[in-house]
C-alpha cells in the first residue's frame, strides 16, 4: 500500500527533491551571499520588484542521544522487575522500557511525536499515522541499508514495509548497479531466507516487503537478531538497536499498549483492540494566491526606512541577536503585497557554515503595522508558499522541512517533516517521515 498522505500541497516526489537538493553537496562554508545592497541608511523601502530568497539549505538541531544518569536507569528497570512479579512483563517490553531512558523524543507542533533509539526512530503526524525507519549501525557506512514500517491508526491497521539500500561506497554502489526489475532483494533473519521483496523501484528508489517478510522482521526486531538484505553476493544488514523501544512508542501514541495490535507484545493483553486510537483527519487548509497588484486600500505606496522596518520586527522577537542576528546589517529588505492591505517583508536573518535562513514578516502597509513573524529560518519563497528546508550536515544526507501556504489574512503550517537519520541512505535522506500534514485545497 503507498503512503499517500497529503503533505501540505507540495510535491515530495523523489525526483522533485532529488532536484531541490542536487547540489548541496558542492555548498562550501565560505558560500557567501553575492546579491547587491542597494538600500543604504535612511533608504526609504517601497514595493518593487521581489529579490529571491537565498536558496542554502539550512541546519536543523540535530538529534543527538543523550544518556539519563545511570541510578535513574537502574532505578526503572529494578521497579519494572519487581512489578512484573505480580504481572508478567516479557523481556522486550522490559528492554524497550529500558533503551526508552537512554533515547531523545520531542513533541512536534502540531500534535506529532518524533523519538530515536539508537538506530532506530519513530515519526508519528497528527493523523495518528506512525513511521518506523531503522539503519544499518551506526559504524558500518560500508552497506547503507534504511527499512520504513508505517502503520496507520486504527484497530485493524496494517503495517507496510519498504526497504532502501545505500550506495556511498564503491562496494554497495556496485552491486547497486546490477539492481533492475528482474532482481529481487531478499530477506534472510538468523540466516533463514523469507523470500524476496516485490520488484524493485527505480522511481520510488525502493522495493515493498511482502506481508510475510514483514510480519517475520516484526518479530524479529522484538529480540537479538541478525537481519541482512542481501542482492547477490552483497549483504546489506540491518541493526536491531533501538527498535524495541521505537516500536514501544509508536504503540503508545496509537494507545495500542496492552492490546493485541501492539508491536511490543504483553502476555494475556488486558485491552481488546477496539480500545485502539482512531485516525484523526488531517487539518484542511485552503490557498489563497496573494496579489502583488492588489490596489492599496489608501490608495498610497509603502514606503518605510530600512532602520524602521528592522526595530518594528524586533517586536515580534524575543532575542533578536540570536534568532535574527543580520536584522540590522546593510543586506536589503524584500517587501512584495499580498493583498490590498497586507504585505510580505523579508530579510536575511543568519547564516552558518552551509545553510543560511531569512525572517519572513506578515505587516499591515498603513498603521496600524502589527508585524506577525512566520520564520527566521526561511530558504524559499514564492507566489503564498513559504519553505524552509534544512540539512542535518554538509553532506546533505539528511532534511527537515517546514512548509507554509497563504490562506488569505495569514501564513499557516502545512508540512513538517524530515528524511530520516544522516546514515548516508541517499542525498536528500531516505525517506519523508512526517509529523504534520494537512489537507490542501485552492481557493479565491
Amino acid at each position: 500500500m503507498k503512503d499517500d498522505t497529503k503533505l501540505g500541497g507540495f510535491s515530495n516526489s523523489r525526483q522533485s527533491q532529488q532536484r531541490r537538493i542536487s547540489n548541496m553537496c558542492m555548498l562550501h562554508s565560505s558560500e557567501q551571499d553575492s546579491r547587491p545592497n542597494p538600500v543604504a541608511g535612511v533608504t526609504g523601502l517601497m514595493i518593487g520588484s521581489e529579490l529571491p530568497i537565498s536558496k542554502h539549505y539550512l541546519i536543523p538541531k540535530t538529534i543527538k542521544s543523550f544518556k539519563k544518569i545511570t541510578k535513574i536507569l537502574l532505578f526503572m528497570i529494578k521497579n519494572t522487575l519487581s512489578f512484573s512479579q505480580f504481572i508478567h512483563i516479557p523481556i522486550p517490553l522490559v528492554a524497550a522500557i529500558g533503551a526508552a531512558a537512554v533515547s531523545t523524543a520531542s513533541m512536534a507542533a502540531g500534535g506529532g511525536i518524533e523519538f530515536t533509539s539508537q538506530d532506530w526512530q519513530v515519526a508519528c503526524d497528527n493523523t495518528r499515522t506512525c513511521r518506523l525507519a531503522g539503519y544499518q549501525a551506526e559504524n558500518n557506512s560500508e552497506f547503507p541499508v534504511s527499512v520504513l514500517l508505517v502503520r496507520r491508526a486504527g484497530a485493524n491497521a496494517d503495517v507496510d514495509g519498504k526497504i532502501k539500500l545505500g550506495g556511498a561506497k564503491e562496494s554497495s554502489s556496485k552491486a547497486l548497479m546490477q539492481l533492475g526489475s528482474r532482481h529481487r532483494i531478499s530477506l534472510l533473519i538468523n540466516g533463514r531466507d523469507y523470500g524476496e521483496t516485490r520488484p524493485f523501484s527505480a522511481a520510488a528508489g525502493n522495493a515493498e516487503l511482502t506481508a510475510t517478510q514483514v510480519n517475520a522482521l516484526l518479530e524479529a526486531l522484538t529480540k537479538t537478531s541478525k537481519i541482512e538484505l542481501v542482492l547477490r553476493n552483497s549483504r546489506w544488514q540491518l541493526s536491531d538497536k533501538g527498535a524495541s523501544a521505537v516500536m514501544l512508542k509508536a504503540d503508545e501514541f496509537q494507545g495500542r499498549v496492552g492490546t493485541p495490535s501492539a508491536f511490543i507484545k504483553a502476555e494475556g493483553a488486558a485491552k481488546p483492540n477496539s480500545s485502539v486510537l482512531a485516525p484523526k483527519p488531517a487539518p484542511k487548509l485552503r490557498f489563497v494566491a496573494p496579489n502583488p497588484k492588489a490596489v492599496p486600500s489608501g490608495q498610497r505606496k509603502f514606503v518605510m526606512r530600512s532602520s524602521q522596518l528592522a526595530a518594528l520586527m524586533k517586536e515580534t522577537l524575543k532575542d533578536a541577536d540570536r534568532d535574527c542576528p543580520n536584522l540590522d546589517d546593510k543586506s536589503p529588505w524584500r517587501v512584495s503585497r499580498l493583498n490590498n492591505s497586507q504585505l510580505l517583508a523579508q530579510h536575511d536573518c543568519w547564516v552558518s557554515a552551509y545553510n543560511a535562513g531569512s525572517g519572513v514578516w506578515v505587516i499591515n502597509d498603513k498603521k496600524p503595522y502589527k508585524p506577525t513573524l512566520v520564520t527566521t529560518s526561511a530558504t524559499s519563497y514564492d507566489k503564498g508558499k513559504l519553505s524552509s528546508v534544512q540539512k542535518g550536515r554538509g553532506i546533505g544526507d539528511c532534511i527537515s522541512q517546514v512548509d507554509w501556504l497563504w490562506t488569505g489574512r495569514a501564513f499557516e503550517k502545512s508540512h513538517e517533516s524530515t528524511t530520516g537519520l544522516c546514515r548516508m541512505i541517499e542525498a536528500g535522506g531516505a525517506w519523508q517521515l512526517p509529523t504534520y500534514v494537512t489537507e490542501v485545497k485552492i481557493g479565491q
